[in-house]
């Protein structure tokens, strides 16, 4: 992989990266999605039901309602049973039933009141729902929507064990599960005193499972799914080996899985050549390409649902005025990006026009109509100048410096904008993931991947304050776009409403997407069994089922 392994918990904004994501997939669950949960996705995006792990069922169309049901006999990797309270404290932590805070609409932060979880994604759904209902044996949790929710079918009620949250709460799992029953619903209109104990739940949640080491605390590694992590060295790898508790369908056949964390594509090919791995997941390139055709490499290819792109922070002074934020799109060199990374890889990309759609999307054209993003694929220094009218605003561009598209990409855009008259100072990092979150920027440049199915990201990226907001976006017609496309069924009402969010966001010249991502896996053959997989989990979303072939 190319990323570094930093946390046990992907689903936090500071914490959502790729190799935490894959890590969380096969331990259990990361971004909805998991080995050890309800479901998981096949290369086409369609849902595939772990009736193995348990059932989810739809038991009313109105009220929307629908009841999860775990398969009994299920443990975590330590041996605790996995019950309906965790699927209760999964459903806590993502529908914010406890928060009432008040932010502040300037800089998003907590004016009055508490939020107590802190989410990459969106709590938009959840918090259309009662409290859940509990059977009597304590495996069903049964939830009932005050509207639609479009993406129902997606929601995974399973996450972290809420044994392990209530011990380092400082209380038994038994007084959680109570505190949750007897705590009111948060009200923004009033806010309580904060919670303590729930605090210190939500404190573990959001930030306990951040390692830079492995921790020896064994509590952080406990996992429903086929793998738990032995062994971790940062900055070098990740070992997860079988968990001896897991009973379902994705048992390996192997013992022992090892994820090397090697930033360098041609240091990734050299160690596949020399045996050091089995597989790679390469950034793409034409000359990565070459090198691994030349050492007869066995390749797996096909589009990502994931795109490069170039946000402008709403949040510091630099892109205030919409005039600059203008200006600095009308030097990105998009076209000429294009074609230095992707073009020589896929001689039929095209320089992506929409934050929403892909090419192979059929509202695609009508999106790029609606929102002109194609205007922008050649620079119009002129017509920069012209905005800026004698103005050297200073922007600094955050980008992961390990990964050489986005290296390559920096100084295209940097080389272009100086022209205008911008003075563009390199704020990339290798630790770029955890300083999104931060205010040290000015635009930055990296990649979104979905799970190829459900609209979370809208409110996720796009909504005022959502988890994975990085730059500071809020506008009032989006927010209400948005919150229409979680309650709209209609799959051509919903196309719509998307086009218009695509739109909107151009208005407010938000940024610019890049380029979809082509996708690149390449092993050595001495694995069988390795599928191609364009969403988050890349790789290693079958890693459950390869074989050693010698």
């Amino acid at each position: 992989m190319t990323n570094a392994f930093t946390s046990f918990n992907g689903d936090t904004p500071q914490s959502n990266l790729d190799t935490n994501g894959m890590v969380g997939y096969l331990t259990g669950i990361s971004g909805g999605l998991g080995l050890g949960s309800f479901e998981t996705l096949d290369p086409s995006y369609e849902v595939v039901k772990q009736e193995s792990f348990g059932t989810m069922e739809k038991t009313s169309d109105d009220p929307l309602t629908v009841k999860y049901t775990l398969k009994d006999g299920l443990k975590w990797s330590d041996g605790e049973p996995i019950t309906a309270d965790d699927m209760l404290f999964a459903w806590v932590v993502n529908s914010g039933w406890f928060d009432d805070a008040t932010l502040d609409p300037e800089t998003g932060e907590v004016s009055k009141g508490t939020q107590y979880f802190s989410l990459a994604g969106s709590t938009t759904g959840l918090d259309m729902t009662d409290f859940p209902e509990i059977s009597d044996d304590n495996l069903s949790l049964t939830i009932k929507y005050s509207e639609p929710f479009v993406d129902w079918e997606l929601v995974n009620m399973m996450g972290k064990p809420a044994h392990v949250a209530a011990d380092h709460a400082g209380i038994s799992l038994e007084d959680m599960i109570k505190l949750f029953k007897d705590t009111p619903k948060g009200d923004p209109a009033n806010p309580a005193k904060p919670n303590d104990t729930l605090k210190k739940i939500a404190d573990f949640w959001n930030t306990g499972y951040d390692v830079t080491s492995m921790p020896k605390d064994d509590s952080l590694l406990v996992s429903s799914g086929p793998f738990v992590v032995s062994a971790f060295t940062p900055e070098q790898s990740i070992t997860l080996e079988k968990n001896p508790e897991y009973k379902g369908d994705n048992e390996p056949a192997y013992d022992k899985l090892i994820i090397r964390f090697i930033g360098d594509t041609n240091a990734q090919i050299t160690a596949l050549q020399n045996g050091e791995v089995n597989a790679i997941y390469p950034q793409p390139s034409a000359d990565t390409l070459t090198a691994l055709e030349k050492m007869n490499a066995e390749l797996f290819q096909g589009d990502q649902v994931s795109y490069d792109h170039l946000d402008l922070n709403f949040g510091t002074e630099t892109f205030k005025d919409p005039k600059v934020r203008e200006a600095f799109m009308k030097t990105v060199p998009r076209q000429q990006i294009l074609d230095s990374i992707i073009t020589p890889i896929n001689d039929k990309a095209e320089v992506l026009n929409s934050q929403i759609f892909l090419p192979a999307n059929k509202e695609y054209k009508d999106a790029v109509a609606a929102s002109g993003y194609d205007q922008y694929n050649e620079p119009d220094i002129d017509g920069a100048k012209a905005l800026l009218n004698g103005a050297t605003p200073t922007v600094r561009i955050l980008y992961n410096t390990e990964n050489p598209n986005r290296v390559d990409s920096f100084q295209a855009i940097k080389n272009s904008a100086e022209k205008a008259g911008f003075k563009v100072v390199d704020a990339g990092s290798k630790d770029w993931g955890s300083l999104l979150t931060s205010n040290d920027y000015d635009a930055s440049i990296f990649g979104w991947i979905s799970p190829g199915a459900g609209s979370a990201a809208l409110p996720q990226i796009f909504k005022t304050r959502g988890g994975g907001n990085y730059n500071h976006y809020s506008d009032a017609e989006v927010d209400k776009l948005v919150d229409q496309s979680q309650v709209t069924l209609d799959p051509d009402e919903l196309a719509q409403i998307k086009i218009k969010i695509d739109a909107a966001t151009a208005k407010d010249f938000y940024g610019l997407p890049l380029f979809q991502l082509p996708g690149l896996f390449a092993s050595n053959g001495t694995i069988d069994g390795i599928k191609y997989m364009g969403n988050q989990t890349g790789l290693v979303w079958n890693a459950q089922d390869w074989t050693l072939t010698k």
